[in-house]
């Protein structure tokens, strides 16, 4: 039986049986039958080496466990709004221009040159060094930040006098 956790560019879950280049989840999607019941159940969106470390999952869509999602390549995984895992690619993960936001700690925070500047409704306000191995949730959409990377008319987006 093909399964329907193939991600189209537009987002989008359909029964195809190749699976592509990079994997991703959205959280668990199915019902104990293997059933898409949602299109998401989280905010973190990823896509995944196809392999990394030599693990193995075991069968696809386990009752209870986050829904294997498969994409093509990864310009169909940011089409579809997924950023990369910050585990088995932390290369890319790491790699955030500045102005995009990513949640630390349940808080927004601006990447700005070599530090993050916590988001305040007055200004940026806290500072600390970037990441650098901890966890954290990209807001800024992916194809946003592919944006920034190339840079806003030559230098960085419009920050509030707070980021200084």
């Amino acid at each position: 039986m093909t399964l329907r956790n193939r991600v189209t560019p537009l987002g989008e879950l359909v029964a195809a049986p190749a699976r592509g280049l990079v994997y991703g989840n959205r959280g668990c999607l199915h019902d104990a039958s293997g059933r898409i019941v949602r299109g998401h159940a989280v905010r973190r969106w990823i896509a995944c080496r196809l392999a990394f470390r030599g693990w193995q999952r075991g069968p696809l869509m386990q009752p209870g466990k986050f829904t294997e999602l498969f994409f093509l390549d990864d310009a169909t995984a940011l089409a579809a709004g997924h950023r990369p895992c910050a585990l088995c690619r932390r290369e890319d993960y790491d790699a955030l221009p500045d102005g995009a936001m990513l949640l630390l700690g349940g808080e927004p925070w601006l990447v700005h040159r070599d530090r993050l500047l916590r988001w305040t409704p007055a200004g940026y306000a806290g500072r600390q060094p970037r990441p650098g191995g901890r966890t954290s949730e990209l807001l800024t959409p992916p194809s946003l930040v592919a944006l920034l990377a190339t840079g806003w008319r030559g230098v960085v987006p419009l920050v509030h006098p707070s980021a200084g």
